[in-house]
């Protein structure tokens, strides 16, 4: 698979493991998972249900966008990145608030 050498790494793994059509699929569901993450650690406040339907939309049709980038530039890895230190920041927000609450006690 010589011609494979331009794809980003984790498109490139997705073909390598399947074939193109099956690769890109994996590709795009990989990344709306990804942007479900970071949206929800990061960015996302209590709204009504049909104002996150629109904001969901919006996201899986921007994660289209994302798809055409992705053949050429890490986006997964770089949503891979920011979804581990969002996490890892809530988890010590947690532990902080937790300890905080000891404390007062």
């Amino acid at each position: 698979m010589e011609g494979l050498q331009g794809f980003s790494p984790s498109l490139r793994f997705f073909i390598e493991l399947t074939d193109v059509k099956t690769g890109t699929w994996l590709q795009f569901v990989t990344l709306i998972l990804l942007t479900v993450i970071v949206y929800k650690l990061g960015f996302a406040k209590k709204l009504s249900i049909l104002k996150n339907v629109v904001i969901y939309t919006c996201l899986v049709l921007g994660c289209f966008v994302l798809l055409i980038f992705s053949y050429g530039l890490p986006i997964v890895e770089g949503l891979a990145v920011a979804a581990t230190i969002l996490i890892i920041y809530k988890i010590r927000l947690h532990q902080e608030r937790k300890h905080q609450v000891n404390v007062e006690e």
